[in-house]
C-alpha cells in the first residue's frame, strides 16, 4: 500500500502538466468541448431565445414556460447527488456517454411538442435528470485526476467550453429560429449535442491513470466529514443566493431587453455577450486561484455580479442591458471554477463527485426559483426592477459571506502531497 500511495503522490507531483504535450491539456480540451454541447450550455442560455415562440405559439404565459426551465432545475437537485455517486464509483465516461445520448435525443423531440403544458414539463424533467451527466459537474473530477499545479487554470479552460456555448449559441439559437422555426432549430441542436459530443467524449476523456484500485478509498475527506465543515455549507448558501439571481437574470434576459424596446437580435447579443464575459471571466479566475485565496477571488466576482444584476433591473436600451450581462457573465462563470476547486483542495477526491452534486442541488434549486419567481413578479407586475433590486442586495451578501471561508486549506493526511518546490495552498 506504502508503495502505491508513493507512487500516487508521483504522479500528482509530476511537472509534466506544466508543457502543452501533457496528455492532460488534450483531456481539458476534450472536457471543454463536452461541456460546450451540455445542458449547462445549450439549454440554459438559449432558453430565453426560445421562451417567447413558445409562449406565442400556444399562448401560455412566461411563469408557465419558466416553469419548464424549473422543473429541469429540481431534477437537477435530485439526480446531481446520484450522479456524483456515480462518477466516483464508476468513473465519468461510462455516465456520461449515455446522458449526452438521452440530452440530445430529448432536446430534438421538443419539435414534435403539443399544446399540452405536461408535454414541456415531460421532456424538461428527462434533459433536468441527465443534465449533469453532460456539464462540468461530469467532467470535472476527471479534469482535477490530471492536475495538482494547474488545477485552477485546467478547470477554468474545461469550464470555458460552457462559456464559448454561451456566447455562440444564443444567437445561434436565433439564427435557426429565423431559418427554420423554434421547432426545426431543436432538431438541430440537439443532433449537434450527438454529433460533437459523443466521438469527443469517447475519444479523449477519461481520468489519470492511478496506482490506487477504485474499490479503495482515494484521497480525500469522506462525504460526512465534508458536511461537518463551515466551507461546505457557505459554499452551498453562496450558490443557493447566487443562482436564484443569475438564472431568473439568464432565463429572462432576452425577454426583458426586448420588453424594453430592444430588437430580438440586440436581446441575443446580450446573451451573448454575457457568455463571452463568461469566458473570459473563467480564464482570469483560473489563473488568479492559482495565485491568490480563492474566498477572496470568490467575493470580487459575487460583487460584480451583484452590481451587473442591479443595473440589468433598469436597463432601458441595449448598451446598460449588454453591460449588466457582462458583469453578471463574468462574475458568475467565475463563480463557477470556484466550487471544484475549493471542494477539491479542502476533501480530495475520496466523495469529489458526490460533494459537488450536493451544491449542484442547492444550485439547481435556487436555479428552478429564479426564473419561476421572475416570471410571476412580471406577470404580477409588468417589471423585473424591483425584484432585481433585491437580488443584488442578496447577492452581494453572500459575497461578504465567502470571506468566512479561511485562506488555507487544512491540512488532511490523506491528501496527495505537493511538490515540496510548490507554494502552500490557498483557498
Amino acid at each position: 500500500m506504502s508503495d502505491r500511495r508513493a507512487e500516487g503522490e508521483s504522479l500528482v507531483r509530476g511537472t509534466d502538466e506544466e508543457t502543452l504535450r501533457y496528455e492532460g491539456w488534450r483531456v481539458v480540451a476534450a472536457s471543454a468541448v463536452g461541456v460546450f454541447v451540455s445542458f449547462a450550455s445549450l439549454l440554459v442560455y438559449t432558453f430565453g431565445v426560445f421562451l417567447k415562440p413558445l409562449a406565442e405559439e400556444f399562448a401560455w404565459s412566461r411563469e408557465a414556460v419558466s416553469s419548464a426551465f424549473g422543473i429541469a432545475a429540481v431534477m437537477v437537485a435530485v439526480s446531481s447527488p446520484l450522479l456524483g455517486l456515480l462518477f466516483d464509483r464508476f468513473g465519468p465516461r461510462r455516465v456520461i456517454v449515455p446522458s449526452l445520448v438521452i440530452f440530445g435525443c430529448a432536446f430534438a423531440s421538443l419539435a414534435w411538442l403539443t399544446p399540452s403544458l405536461w408535454h414541456l414539463y415531460t421532456v424538461f424533467a428527462v434533459l433536468g435528470l441527465v443534465a449533469n451527466g453532460t456539464a462540468q459537474m461530469a467532467y470535472s473530477r476527471t479534469v482535477v485526476s490530471w492536475f495538482s499545479r494547474r488545477r485552477g487554470l485546467a478547470l477554468a479552460l474545461m469550464m470555458c467550453g460552457g462559456a464559448v456555448g454561451a456566447m455562440v449559441l444564443p444567437p445561434v439559437a436565433q439564427r435557426l429560429i429565423d431559418l427554420l422555426g423554434w421547432r426545426g432549430a431543436c432538431v438541430v441542436l440537439g443532433a449537434m449535442v450527438l454529433a460533437i459530443g459523443l466521438p469527443t467524449v469517447l475519444g479523449f476523456v477519461r481520468e489519470r491513470p492511478s496506482p490506487i484500485d477504485r474499490r479503495e478509498r482515494a484521497p480525500g475527506a469522506a462525504v460526512s466529514e465534508a458536511l461537518r465543515s463551515r466551507v461546505f455549507w457557505i459554499l452551498v448558501i453562496v450558490l443557493f443566493v447566487a443562482s436564484i439571481a443569475q438564472n431568473g437574470a439568464i432565463a429572462h434576459l432576452a425577454a426583458l431587453l426586448t420588453d424594453r424596446g430592444v430588437t430580438a437580435a440586440g436581446a441575443a447579443f446580450a446573451v451573448s455577450a454575457m457568455g463571452g464575459a463568461s469566458l473570459l471571466g473563467r480564464l482570469v479566475t483560473g489563473w488568479l486561484l492559482d495565485r491568490y485565496p480563492a474566498a477572496l477571488v470568490s467575493c470580487v466576482l459575487l460583487c460584480l455580479a451583484a452590481l451587473g444584476t442591479f443595473l440589468l433591473g433598469g436597463a432601458h436600451s441595449l448598451a446598460v442591458g449588454a453591460l449588466a450581462a457582462v458583469l453578471i457573465g463574468f462574475g458568475m462563470g467565475g463563480e463557477a471554477d470556484v466550487t471544484p476547486y475549493i471542494l477539491s483542495r479542502f476533501f480530495g477526491l475520496r466523495s469529489f463527485s458526490v460533494l459537488y452534486g450536493l451544491t449542484w442541488t442547492a444550485y439547481a434549486v435556487a436555479g428552478a426559483i429564479g426564473p419561476i419567481l421572475m416570471g410571476r413578479v412580471f406577470d404580477a407586475t409588468g417589471s423585473y426592477e424591483a425584484l432585481l433590486v433585491r437580488l443584488a442586495a442578496a447577492t452581494l451578501a453572500v459575497a461578504a459571506l465567502m470571506l468566512w471561508v479561511p485562506r488555507q486549506a487544512p491540512a488532511l493526511s490523506d491528501l496527495p502531497a505537493v511538490a515540496p518546490d510548490q507554494p502552500a495552498v490557498t483557498a
